[in-house]
């Protein structure tokens, strides 16, 4: 009897798809950063955020992931950037594949920065290449310090985590050292931005950062 493992021939593909979107992405000169997170840890209020701070300064597209509706494409096109919606419906990742044919839809020449906002999902997009030069992962501090040895696999592939409603941190048990710590031990490389979307404060030091990374 022949097992035929799907989970990898998906990823395979994925992979193959993925690659094709990254040559394409080079051939823009586009700099691509995909943003993954639980549901409500904050991404859309960080990339608006993130946006009104270096939208002077690189031409901006967004790519919206969500199971419904196009509420956060529609927050965005508020800033007078272009963004396109994938609905994905009971699918709880983007997949290179649905990046690739939103790209036929979606005209990003002349653009430098692509913000892909995946799905909220702390699992499922961690394993998903979409073709990105950089893997961001959004993190509400209020979640929990123990999130990254629950979920390692999110915190070990991205290449840079925000630690996101730290106005909160004092109203919740979370010991923030802790947290850092069982972050380092899964991920040892990817800088951490504390940042609070509702004072302001680390937005400029993860802005700074990422307009280092663009080319």
């Amino acid at each position: 009897m022949h097992i035929v493992d799907v989970n990898s021939q998906i990823l395979e593909e994925n992979s193959r798809l993925a690659e094709i979107n990254r040559k394409m992405f080079a051939e823009q000169n586009i700099y691509v950063a995909n943003f993954m997170s639980a549901p409500g840890a904050g991404k859309t209020t960080l990339l608006e955020k993130t946006i009104k701070k270096m939208q002077h300064l690189f031409k901006i597209s967004v790519i919206e992931g969500d199971l419904q509706t196009d509420l956060d494409a529609e927050r965005i096109k508020n800033l007078n950037v272009p963004a396109h919606q994938i609905t994905t419906g009971t699918v709880c990742h983007l997949d290179a594949r649905m990046v690739h044919n939103a790209l036929h839809e979606f005209d990003i020449i002349g653009q430098e920065l692509l913000f892909i906002e995946n799905v909220g999902n702390l699992v499922c997009p961690a394993d998903f290449d979409l073709g990105e030069n950089l893997k961001v992962m959004i993190f509400s501090v209020v979640e929990g310090a123990d999130k990254p040895q629950k979920y390692p696999v999110m915190f070990h592939n991205v290449d840079a985590v925000i630690l996101n409603k730290m106005d909160l941190i004092e109203y919740s048990d979370v010991d923030l050292d802790n947290l850092i710590q069982n972050i380092r031990e899964i991920n040892t490389v990817a800088p951490i931005f504390p940042v609070s979307c509702k004072d302001g404060s680390g937005i400029d030091d993860w802005v700074n950062w990422l307009s280092t990374k663009i080319k």
